[in-house]
């Protein structure tokens, strides 16, 4: 696995991957950091297009990602991060209606989990799911780095994000295979 670690507005953020692409970000100053496992080569040349777009996306400039990514996990897992790509910048929904459009709509706890899961927040947007009632839950970051993220969406420190509806389908799910 190949690692590097990068300064953003939200803090260190830790990118690991290998030669198939992108496969995790971890918020090195918060709750959570990746440690290092044995054989981790530091380098930051395989993520220079990944460096590059979130300078963009921090910047204001950027609202979609566009890099290969090889997120882990199970095939529910992968379903809900492939639908997690489809809610528009700025926006946000709630972990029912996100089990609603997966045609799971008891599902919102497994969603939540699974959201919970994702190995690559901010380019795999999990920041953009919230409570039934709009309010910030749970962010592997911390909630403050979520408000961040979620204020920097929706243009202005004063600007409430709002809620929609994005669609997903099981035809999202080929993002990832």
């Amino acid at each position: 696995m190949q690692y590097c670690d990068v300064a953003t507005r939200v803090g260190r953020l830790r990118l690991a991957g290998d030669e198939k692409g992108l496969r995790g970000i971890s918020f090195q100053d918060g709750p959570h950091p990746v440690r290092l496992a044995e054989g981790w080569q530091r380098t930051e040349e395989p993520f220079r297009e990944t460096i590059a777009q979130l300078d963009a996306y921090f910047a204001g400039r950027l609202q979609r990602f566009d890099l290969p990514l090889v997120p882990e996990g199970t095939l529910f897992q992968r379903e809900v991060w492939s639908a997690l790509t489809t809610i528009p910048y700025g926006e946000t929904v709630s972990y029912g209606e996100l089990a609603r459009q997966l045609g799971r709509p008891a599902a919102s706890r497994a969603v939540g989990a699974a959201n919970g899961r994702n190995p690559i927040p901010i380019v795999i947007p999990c920041h953009r799911v919230v409570g039934a009632d709009g309010s910030l839950t749970g962010f592997g970051g911390g909630l403050a780095i979520k408000r961040q993220l979620l204020t920097l969406e929706a243009g202005s420190p004063g600007d409430r994000w709002k809620q929609t509806d994005a669609k997903c389908s099981l035809d999202c799910l080929p993002f990832f295979s």
